[in-house]
């Protein structure tokens, strides 16, 4: 009893003594997830802060185009700005609006897909940004705990390694080797689940986004349908 008390002694199993003691590759297992978890919550972050702008830009934009406000006085405020969201979409369309009645459009069908084209791509973009860095998000939630599992059976084998050359199977011999090597799952754990929260919350949020750029221009497009036959149809009788 006396020998495993001194064996124990001998032994520091505090978190940064395991750290220390393992091994090369475990070390480096170790150090990847801590970095993909300190990723994490820098992406966290930056998403609940961006969402949360969006947000609060979604809001700002259908207050003042539904107000009633004139759509070329609102275009005019925004056309030199570096928009997002629902004002990117509507800075998009009335552009291609406008240059096509400068042009001398005469096609209704024609001008309405330009239109609605021109939304496609800005909502894309819009939601391309929305999206960015889930993609990590999902790396390291699925990834995490697999990279963690490499490390502590690499530790694992580390250290029967050692208990078959010391010829000892003493717990207070083998238990400081296997804390080693689950320390790397451990940290796995902890790196991959906050990943796999946020990835799902975040997922929610950017869809919940792009539906509502969605509906905008779906009722933008409406908007403008009526405004291109006013214009258009009252020329081509007079032709």
């Amino acid at each position: 009893m006396e020998q495993v008390g001194l064996a124990a002694a001998t032994h520091d199993v505090s978190l940064w003594s395991l750290f220390m003691q393992a091994g090369f590759i475990v070390k480096l297992v170790m150090l990847g997830l801590l970095g993909a978890s300190v990723w994490t919550w820098a992406i966290v972050i930056d998403k609940s802060v961006s969402y949360a702008k969006a947000r609060r830009q979604f809001n700002q934009f259908e207050q003042v185009f539904w107000s009633g406000q004139s759509l070329e006085e609102l275009y005019r405020s925004l056309a030199e700005r570096n928009n997002s969201g629902l004002a990117a979409i509507f800075v998009a369309a009335m552009r291609e609006w406008k240059k096509s009645f400068e042009r001398g459009a005469r096609s209704p069908i024609g001008l309405q897909m330009r239109i609605d084209r021109a939304m496609d791509v800005a909502m894309a973009r819009e939601a391309e940004a929305f999206e960015a860095r889930l993609g990590s998000l999902a790396t390291i939630g699925s990834a995490g705990p697999f990279i963690g599992l490499f490390g502590t059976v690499v530790g694992i084998m580390t250290s029967f390694q050692a208990i078959a050359g010391s010829k000892s199977t003493n717990l207070a011999v083998v238990a400081p080797g296997i804390a080693e090597a689950l320390l790397a799952t451990a940290i796995g754990l902890v790196a991959a689940i906050p990943a796999v929260i946020a990835y799902n919350r975040f997922s929610g949020d950017a869809g919940k986004l792009s539906a509502r750029m969605e509906g905008f221009a779906d009722e933008f497009s409406g908007i403008l349908s009526r405004q291109i036959d006013e214009k258009l149809q009252p020329r081509q009788a007079a032709e």
